[in-house]
């Protein structure tokens, strides 16, 4: 009778059920037991709980029925009652920048709402001035003001800040500003001169230095390679003392937010072996998968290599390849010109490639296959996509296409009959859905059009044509807030509140789905994480309610409790870990 009641209790969200006790007749005692709360495993098309949970050696020993997990129970078993909070796999970062993430925790924070508070070029200058104020040791160590975050499409001014203004903070220590896409930036003028970007601007391949039409010098607006260039020289004199602050908090911010796995998706050799030297030393609280960018570090990856297997919680997984820019930089490769292109350009602009030559693209992906490194590829416009989806065909000639898991990431514009070849091909797309939050609107309006902007990460024709696909946060380009992104994949609405792409939106379960066992599956990682099955790694999150049994418009709203790897509290809301 007790049983019976327990159960009618948790079914409609009463805790408190009697727990279980340790039974006569005993198999493999659990380390820990979960139970009293809703436990989605994950599995199959369709939801499916059970009602608990066991685990042993940091795997899953048991999921079943709570009289049956008895079995599992013994003196030395940790019980934890769920209190009616839900229980579901790990979130496994499909893509990201975890280094950078951890900078931009420590940097001048420039995001706008709803996640910062700089809406104009004046509130951009006084935060950077605050924070140089607040952190002068963090200044001193990078030798540098930065900010990271900022993005025109919601400052008041509707542009870019210039160098001038940006002078105004500082004109004796160089400043550095970083878009929230990730692929524009603003320098002072003394950085520009540091760069040697004045007094006369360089050609950039694959980049673009924005020249000021009075006085034909840099205005202090660099895109694509013209702003990656000198970062590698900037943030290479980072002493490993810094280099730890700023892992530790990528690695907290992950934690927070109910990642078990986290992606370093374009990694140099410096940010590489610092992550398998800190796994090696300490091992990492959560498995970090990490991707040399192949253009720059084919000689380190010839010597590293790649593997499938963690060593202290990190792995180089494959490498990274950029072939275009941003959407909402106005930097993406397209097929067909921006609606309202970007200051100096024609109406015929439709971005360009990151790398130019044809032969050299076709040569990286040639290389990756050839090494049988798994390839994820940045690409955004539909131009970009199709110059990989050429590259993929023609590298498939020459090579074993079976079995690589080549990733399109972001596939931001990509069409229905490209998502068509890429099935053909087995190319993942990992769509970054929370653009229609963050620049739905902005697409509409500026950079694409109606019908464009609605057929951004286009996860309808995904499942339309039976493929698996992935979501991601791209931090530090937005925050890495699983259930943003989660709410973003399923209700596709603006800031504006519109809907964007309705025949795009999918169910909560399929959106899950993309960020746990397709996730996992991206990642060769299928038979260790992504649902709850025994023998699988005990990596969880606790939610403070179950994704599948509230309103769509509150998924957002969810809150993570607790994050667990391999059956260890590393991120507990209530409790500093």
């Amino acid at each position: 009778m007790l049983r019976i009641l327990c159960l009618a209790l948790l079914s409609v969200g009463i805790i408190g059920c009697t727990q279980p006790q340790q039974p006569a007749n005993k198999l493999a005692n659990a380390d820990t037991l979960y139970f009293g709360g809703p436990i989605l495993t994950m599995v199959g098309d369709d939801p499916q709980y059970v009602e608990a949970l066991a685990t042993k050696d940091g795997r899953i020993l048991f999921t079943g029925q709570l009289n049956k997990a008895n079995d599992h129970v013994g003196e030395q078993t940790k019980q934890v009652n769920l209190q009616g909070q839900a229980l579901l796999p790990g979130f496994i970062d499909a893509h990201s920048h975890l280094f950078n993430a951890g900078l931009a925790q420590l940097s001048a924070d420039l995001l706008p709402g709803p996640d910062g508070q700089v809406n104009s070029i004046e509130s951009l200058l006084s935060t950077l001035t605050q924070w140089h104020q607040r952190q002068p040791m963090l200044a001193k160590k990078l030798g540098w003001i930065v900010g990271m975050g900022y993005d025109d499409s919601q400052l008041a001014q509707r542009r870019h800040p210039t160098a001038t203004e940006l002078d105004t903070v500082s004109s004796e220590l160089p400043i550095l500003i970083m878009h929230q896409s990730g692929h524009l930036g603003v320098m002072n003028t003394k950085a520009l001169e540091m760069v040697g970007y004045l007094p006369q601007a360089p050609h950039i391949d694959g980049g673009l230095i924005r020249i000021d039409e009075l006085s034909n010098q840099a205005n202090g607006v660099l895109e694509e390679m013209a702003l990656f260039q000198p970062l590698f020289s900037v943030f290479a004199a980072i002493d490993k003392q810094l280099q730890d602050e700023i892992a530790s908090a990528g690695l907290a911010l992950y934690m927070a937010n109910g990642y078990t796995t986290a992606q370093e998706g374009r990694a140099d050799k410096s940010t590489s072996m610092y992550w398998l030297a800190r796994a090696q030393k300490q091992s990492l609280p959560i498995d970090v998968a990490i991707y040399p960018d192949l253009e720059q570090e084919y000689d380190f990856m010839l010597e590293q290599g790649a593997s499938k297997n963690y060593q202290g919680g990190a792995r180089i997984a494959g490498v990274k390849l950029s072939f275009d820019g941003s959407p909402q930089g106005k930097t993406a490769w397209l097929s067909k010109p921006y609606l309202h292109p970007p200051a100096g350009h024609n109406s015929e602009y439709r971005g360009y490639p990151a790398i130019a030559d044809d032969k050299a693209r076709s040569k990286l992906v040639a290389q990756a296959y050839a090494n049988n490194w798994q390839l994820i590829v940045h690409t955004n416009g539909d131009a970009a996509a199709d110059a990989l989806l050429r590259d993929i065909e023609s590298a498939a000639i020459r090579f074993e296409q079976a079995g690589r898991r080549t990733v399109m990431i972001h596939a931001q514009t990509v069409r229905e009959d490209q998502l068509k070849r890429m099935k053909q091909l087995a190319v993942i797309p990992s769509f970054f859905s929370m653009h229609t939050f963050y620049w739905g609107d902005w697409h509409r309006d500026e950079v694409l059009g109606l019908e464009r902007a609605e057929n951004i990460s286009p996860t309808g024709w995904a499942q339309k044509h039976a493929m698996r696909f992935t979501q991601h946060h791209d931090a530090p380009v937005v925050k890495p807030n699983p259930l943003r992104v989660l709410s973003t994949t399923v209700n596709r609405k603006t800031r504006s509140g519109k809907v964007l792409g309705a025949h795009h939106q999918v169910s909560p379960y399929i959106a899950l789905k993309s960020m746990t066992e397709w996730a996992a599956w991206q990642y060769f990682e299928e038979s260790n994480k992504g649902t709850l099955e025994v023998g699988k790694l005990a990596d969880f999150v606790i939610l403070d309610k179950d994704p599948l049994r509230v309103e769509p418009e509150q998924l957002e709203q969810l809150q993570v409790q607790q994050t667990i790897k391999a059956d260890q509290v590393v991120y507990d809301v209530n409790h500093a870990l």
